[in-house]
């Protein structure tokens, strides 16, 4: 690799992404008009009547707050609980269709029996209400991923979501993933402290949709035809909700915590071959100041923490490329490595 005090990554071909359903069975325990298929989640949800899940609101499992990942508002989902199984079985083999091994280590559920949390729970209730009745088409309310660092969620669950968080390409709203595609939200996440992950489930009032473009520069619907974007009408990888409605039209409601013990570069390795730079060095304190205008501040000061225990010899070089892939991702490496050559 050459020098001792740097970063190399190579990539290699995969065979194409099959992705899969998330979830099978309806948290509401709803009936399907065919009692011996298995339904989409999203299809179920529909039988369930909004008045109803309003009238009930999202309680928690159990009484006893589990909150050592996450600040209050949150309480664990216990292994045997049937929503446990759905999310971890079908998330789990949905990114390992993308090249990624990843174990669910806890799932929490949003708390909404508090005062100001039944407000913010009823305000989408109301919204979600207005759009059934709206001649545009309903609700059109889905299950969907949202993918940050855990310092960002903790902020989410507490307080909103911020107008500028997820900025990127769409950079006009906050960008989710569909349930059947947890992958483009995983790709948003940081490792944490501990190696782990956290992706939010949330309920999304996506209306009625259109195409937005990337780098567009849309900022709100193109009409009053329309409620929300996606990528692609047929079969979208990526819902927009735009920033004005991101928290009357998005409710969170489970954050799922994963280890995964293969960074990204399965996935990329699918999804985008890329190729090898030409060079193979980059300087880890380089490599950490040009991320940095990628990553959240958090991800960065966990970075110069895991490159000031390898200066002190407490970290191995190895141990602290395996981190950096983990809170980086290779193509944002790959990105970064291939620029600092250009300049070079």
């Amino acid at each position: 690799m050459g020098s001792t005090d740097g970063y190399t990554v190579g990539f290699q071909h995969s065979p194409q992404i099959k992705t899969l359903k998330l979830f099978d069975e309806s948290p509401y325990n709803s009936k399907t008009e065919n009692p011996g298929s298995r339904a989409n989640l999203e299809d179920q949800c529909e039988q369930v009547s909004l008045a109803s899940k309003c009238e009930s609101g999202i309680s928690g499992i159990d009484n006893g707050q589990d909150t050592h990942m996450f600040k209050n508002g949150l309480i664990r989902v216990h292994e045997e609980d049937k929503m446990y199984g759905i999310i971890k079985n079908k998330s789990v083999s949905s990114l390992s269709s993308c090249g990624l091994h990843t174990e669910v280590e806890a799932i929490h559920k949003k708390d909404y029996s508090g005062v100001m949390c039944q407000a913010k729970l009823q305000s989408f209730c109301t919204y979600a209400r207005a759009m059934e009745q709206n001649f545009r088409g309903g609700a059109n309310m889905k299950y969907a991923w949202y993918g940050a660092s855990k310092n960002e969620l903790n902020n989410i669950l507490l307080h909103g979501f911020g107008h500028s968080m997820n900025i990127g390409v769409y950079g006009g709203g906050i960008c989710l993933s569909p349930a059947d595609y947890p992958i483009g939200s995983f790709q948003s996440s940081v490792a944490d402290e501990d190696g782990l992950r956290h992706l939010l489930v949330c309920h999304v009032l996506l209306g009625r949709t259109e195409i937005v473009q990337p780098n567009s520069g849309q900022s709100n619907p193109s009409s009053e035809k329309f409620d929300s974007g996606v990528d692609n009408l047929a079969c979208p990888k990526k819902y927009v909700v735009w920033s004005t409605r991101v928290n009357t039209h998005i409710l969170p409601e489970y954050i799922v915590s994963f280890r995964s013990s293969s960074g990204l570069e399965g996935y990329q390795r699918i999804s985008h071959p890329l190729r090898r730079p030409s060079s193979n060095f980059i300087p880890f304190p380089a490599l950490i100041k040009a991320l940095s205008k990628f990553l959240p501040p958090d991800a960065v000061k966990t970075m110069a923490k895991h490159y000031g225990d390898h200066k002190e010899k407490k970290m191995t070089r190895l141990k602290l490329i395996q981190r950096l892939r983990n809170i980086a991702g290779d193509k944002l490496l790959f990105v970064v490595i291939k620029s600092y050559m250009d300049k070079v």
